[in-house]
C-alpha cells in the first residue's frame, strides 16, 4: 500500500459503505419478495411499511456511493491532506451507518427530522472532499 498508507481510513470509508451495500441489497430483496412484489419493483411509498423503509435505505445508499467513491478517490490522487480525507471519509461512513438504522426503524419524521439531518451532514462530508481536491489541484495542497 505503499503511497496510499497515510489515507488508509479514507480507504476502509469505502470499503466499509460497499459492505453495507452488500448487507441492505439482499435484506431489502428479502422484504420486497416477502410482500410479493416482483423482482425490481418498488414497495408503495409508505415510511410506515418497513418493506420500503428498508427499499429506500438501500436505494439511497446506492444513490450516494458513486459521488463518495469518486470524491474519495479524486482526493487521495490529488494529494489532498489525508487528515481531512480521512476525517471527510470516515464521517461519512459513520453517517450512512445511522441513516440506513435511521430509515430501517422509521426514527423520526420522514421530512425534516433525524434522517434529513443525517442526509444533510454525509453530503457536507462530500462537500468537504470536494473542497479538498479544488484546493490540492489549484492552491498546492
Amino acid at each position: 500500500m505503499t503511497g496510499f498508507a497515510e489515507y488508509g481510513h479514507a480507504l476502509v470509508a469505502i470499503v466499509g459503505l460497499v459492505l453495507l451495500q452488500l448487507v441492505l441489497s439482499p435484506l431489502s430483496a428479502m422484504r420486497k419478495t416477502k410482500a410479493g412484489l416482483a423482482p425490481g419493483a418498488q414497495p408503495p411509498a409508505d415510511y410506515a411499511d418497513n418493506g420500503y423503509r428498508w427499499h429506500r435505505a438501500h436505494g439511497n445508499l446506492a444513490e450516494s456511493m458513486p459521488a463518495f467513491v469518486g470524491l474519495v478517490l479524486a482526493a487521495i490522487l490529488a494529494g489532498g491532506s489525508p487528515f481531512w480525507v480521512n476525517l471527510f471519509a470516515s464521517g461519512f461512513l459513520l453517517l450512512r451507518i445511522l441513516l440506513a438504522v435511521v430509515h430501517i426503524n422509521g426514527i423520526g419524521k420522514p421530512d425534516k427530522g433525524l434522517r434529513s439531518f443525517t442526509y444533510v451532514a454525509g453530503w457536507l462530508m462530500c462537500l468537504g472532499l470536494a473542497y479538498l481536491v479544488v484546493k490540492a489541484v489549484f492552491f498546492n495542497g
